[in-house]
């Protein structure tokens, strides 16, 4: 979530690949054999029916959750999260757990002027496990510097400030007792309740960031989630994660929810050279992602100081048939300006940036 992004920007031929292979020979680098195994992260794989995912029947997976959406949902989200929650208690299953996501809206604050670093919108999420259920709500920002990052320096005190506000609009909104305080340049959240979990993700990062609020009841989760999506009035998507059910009780989510549409996520196990015929059997809708290798910036940038503790993930992303290369960075090695030039030097492809949404 707080990775810097790159990706080419046309689909890559068996030339480029070649062409590729060969640039990074020259820097020291490789990349992998075509019989390496690997994990392809499958998104946004649209099913009819729960027995589609024996298309991938022949490699090992994890992780599979079939996302229901209702788009352009308009209601009750208390009404609709509970039967989600009512049937995921009926259809109990040992680790699988459900979660439903709305947008909401921060509170307009006249008195310190609008949100000028993180985006207005919103989204959280409701979720029920075996023994507790929690709340998830996750900010983002309109732009992302990495931790380590020196470019915003000069802005970092007013957007940590900004963050403790847009923190505390939501925790008013949701009537939770959690205190949020800046310490060490980042968000820090505390509350007095002993049978609460409390979690914050990504505090020291200016980009998405959420925290997460365990408790035993879901019914009073519940009622605090109607609350705060209400504050986006508008036609929403929702979306419905289940992960651990049975195909038997996937159906009886599908009949009963009535949502619009269903997806799958998942994670493949397969070789490398596996992964086009993965890519294959998700056409037309599904995203496929595989990490090819990571490498150090430092021995291919020795004049740059920030380069030492940068790492590249080459990867490929694969979409309606095409695929094309995404480089991901734990953090910029070069000053801003550079940072296109020099990816498209190394890989010898136009690239842009093109971070991932916050709120997948």
């Amino acid at each position: 979530m707080r990775e810097r992004r790159w990706e080419s920007q046309a689909a890559l031929t068996d030339r480029d690949w070649l062409a590729l292979g060969g640039r990074l020979a020259r820097v020291g680098l490789a990349l992998p054999p075509s019989s390496k195994e690997v994990i392809g992260y499958v998104e946004e794989w649209t099913v009819t029916s729960p027995e589609e995912i024996g298309r991938l029947s022949d490699w090992h997976l994890e992780d599979v959750t079939v996302i229901q959406i209702h788009e352009h949902w308009q209601g009750d989200f208390y009404l609709l999260a509970g039967g989600y929650q009512a049937l995921s208690r009926q259809l109990r299953a040992h680790g699988a757990y459900c979660s439903v996501s709305h947008p909401f809206l921060l509170e307009r604050a006249p008195a310190f002027g609008a949100w000028r670093h993180h985006q207005p919108r919103g989204v959280l999420w409701v979720g029920f496990r075996d023994t507790h259920a929690f709340i998830r709500v996750r900010l983002q920002t309109t732009d992302v510097v990495a931790p380590g990052e020196t470019r915003a320096d000069d802005q970092r005190d007013r957007w940590l400030e900004e963050r403790q506000r847009a923190f505390e609009s939501v925790i008013r909104m949701l009537d939770f007792p959690i205190e949020v305080t800046v310490e060490k340049e980042r968000a820090v959240l505390r509350t007095n309740q002993e049978q609460a979990a409390l979690l914050c993700s990504w505090p020291d990062a200016f980009g998405p960031c959420q925290f997460e609020y365990n408790i035993n009841d879901p019914l009073d989760l519940l009622v605090r989630a109607g609350r705060l999506a209400a504050t986006s009035p508008e036609p929403a998507q929702v979306r419905a994660y289940l992960t651990g059910f049975d195909r038997s009780a996937l159906t009886q989510f599908q009949v009963t929810m009535a949502p619009s549409r269903s997806a799958y996520r998942c994670s493949v196990h397969c070789r490398l050279d596996e992964l086009p015929e993965v890519l294959r059997l998700i056409t037309p809708d599904g995203r496929l992602y595989a990490t090819l290798c990571e490498f150090q910036t430092a021995p291919l940038l020795p004049d740059a100081p920030a380069a030492d503790n940068a790492w590249v993930i080459l990867g490929m992303i694969g979409q309606q048939g095409d695929v094309r290369l995404e480089l991901r960075l734990n953090r910029a090695p070069l000053p801003e300006s550079q940072m296109t030039g020099w990816l498209e030097e190394l890989v010898g492809l136009p690239v842009a940036y093109a971070p991932l949404p916050a709120f997948p």
